[in-house]
């Protein structure tokens, strides 16, 4: 996948005035590549657009003019595409409860070894997972994977965590595939 480069990053100032435009065409990119899996995993499955918009959020937020601070968050979202048939997403536990968060994140310590993209075939590839982001006691609620699914499109994502609010399937519609897809070509 074509990662992002220095010259597709706007200044701030430049960006503000054009974020209306650039956001909306992320937000269409989101929308064909986030996947509601259950009722507390989103799959949100990047590319080129979303993380260059990511990068620019970040630019925009920060204040960012120094070369090497906007060099580094090109560096740090590019890791988050995937390579070589691969592909990168970002999963969002999202619990609303504090509590129930906190208690879920604790007990889903091995939640990142379960998560998968079910192939056309049947087979499960298992994500590949930061695991700076498993703490001890707890899991991060944003998860970096990569799904080495060796250029082949996914037909549904899930986990397979011996849990019944975690194990749990969905299968992609068209548009998510075909994003997938075009991503992957």
């Amino acid at each position: 996948m074509k990662t992002v480069e220095r010259g597709e990053i706007l200044d701030y100032v430049t960006y503000e005035e054009e974020r209306d435009a650039l956001r909306a065409g992320a937000i269409r990119a989101k929308g064909a590549r986030r996947v509601h899996v259950g009722p507390h995993l989103t799959f949100l499955f990047e590319n080129h657009e979303t993380i260059r918009y990511q990068v620019l959020e970040m630019v925009r937020a920060e204040r960012m003019v120094k070369e090497a601070d906007i060099a580094h968050e090109i560096a740090t979202y590019n890791e988050l595409l995937g390579q070589d048939g691969d592909l990168g997403c970002t999963l969002l536990i999202e619990i609303d409860d504090p509590a129930a968060r906190a208690d879920k994140l604790s007990r889903w310590l091995a939640l990142p070894r379960h998560l998968y993209a079910k192939l056309e075939d049947g087979t499960k590839v298992r994500a590949r997972y930061d695991e700076r982001q498993v703490g001890e006691t707890r899991l991060s609620s944003v998860q970096y994977l990569k799904f080495p699914v060796g250029g082949r499109v996914p037909v549904a994502t899930g986990c397979a965590l011996d849990d019944p609010e975690a194990s749990v399937e969905h299968e992609l519609d068209d548009a998510q595939r075909a994003a997938l897809a075009s991503d992957l070509s």
